[in-house]
């Protein structure tokens, strides 16, 4: 594991490398609003990624660098994760597939910049589809805009809602709520799972 910094228009990205000893792809994955990169769920999917060949970097927005708690503005929080995006995906990554990923706010982030980004995949762990009690402010839009193949992993009691399975997306309902802490072996299990299916037609020359 290395730790490393990275300029983005909104002050420096901590990056922390976890490579996987023959990469076949990279996994961006970013944290939840008042969390960070140490949540079990993202520390879960990134063991599976590497464990199923795939490098991860996790990836501390740059407001979080800075010491704040309050979470940047959504264009802000866009702008450095391409940043941090494109600098990895031409410096470290370069020639392998990129995902994108995260929990909460961090999945928004994946979701809205995966197009930009160039992504190929989208891992999305409580994905929050409303503020709790607020179905009517949906967020679904920014999971049904994906292209690309996506899984939500979501808590069966999550208060921030539960999407349906939709057009290029898997939905899997783990027991928990929206820290995802029920089950961490099976989102490890799940993880690694649709890790081997998106990228194996990838690898087919």
């Amino acid at each position: 594991m290395t730790t490393r910094l990275v300029d983005t228009p909104h002050g420096p990205a901590r990056v922390e490398m976890h490579c996987a000893p023959e990469g076949r792809a990279a996994l961006l994955l970013g944290h939840g609003a008042g969390g960070g990169i140490l949540a079990p769920d993202l520390v879960a999917a990134a063991r599976a990624a590497v464990a199923a060949g795939v490098h991860v970097a996790l990836v501390e927005q740059p407001y979080r660098v800075a010491g704040r708690r309050a979470p940047a503005p959504a264009k802000q929080l866009d702008a450095a994760w391409l940043a941090v995006a494109e600098e990895l995906g031409s410096r470290s990554f370069d020639t392998l597939p990129l995902l994108f990923g995260g929990r909460s706010s961090g999945a928004r982030v994946a979701c809205r910049t995966a197009a930009d980004g160039q992504a190929v995949a989208v891992l999305c762990l409580a994905f929050p589809v409303h503020p709790p009690g607020r179905p009517e402010k949906s967020r679904l839009a920014e999971l049904d805009a994906l292209e690309v193949p996506s899984l939500v992993v979501q808590g069966e009691k999550d208060p921030f809602g539960m999407p349906p399975p939709g057009h290029h997306r898997e939905v899997v309902v783990q027991p928990g709520d929206h820290n995802l802490k029920g089950d961490l072996e099976g989102l490890h299990r799940v993880v690694g799972e649709w890790l081997g299916r998106i990228l194996r037609p990838l690898e087919v020359v």
